[in-house]
């Protein structure tokens, strides 16, 4: 069964920058592909993908965050990360990663406030 744990969100400023990780066991992560996601205030259970990693390491991203997020991700420490860089008030959300295109079990998130 694999478990996924995410840190590093808290409050920032509109136009700062958070760093985001998800740490997974459980499984061979190098064969997983990863996507992070996130559920704005409000939306109940919709989570919308931000960002993909591959195996191979290839990238997407979607328009919203595109240019200003980076999602990479470490095999020998089983983590992927999030970059979140000239973040907007809109970006507010509780943040998951999990396995793509099938989900596992989600993780508890963790929680980004942009604030004006």
């Amino acid at each position: 069964q694999v478990q996924l744990v995410e840190s590093g969100g808290g409050l920032v400023q509109a136009g700062g920058s958070l760093r985001l990780s998800c740490t997974a066991s459980g499984s061979i992560f190098s064969d997983m592909h990863m996507a992070w996601y996130r559920r704005p205030p409000g939306t109940e259970n919709k989570r919308e993908s931000v960002a993909l990693i591959m195996k191979d390491g290839s990238t997407s991203y979607s328009v919203f965050v595109k240019g200003r997020f980076n999602i990479a991700r470490d095999n020998a420490k089983n983590t992927v990360y999030l970059e979140m860089n000239s973040l907007k008030l809109e970006d507010t959300a509780d943040y998951y990663c999990n396995n793509y295109p099938h989900a596992f079990s989600w993780g508890q998130g963790t929680q980004v406030t942009v604030s004006s």
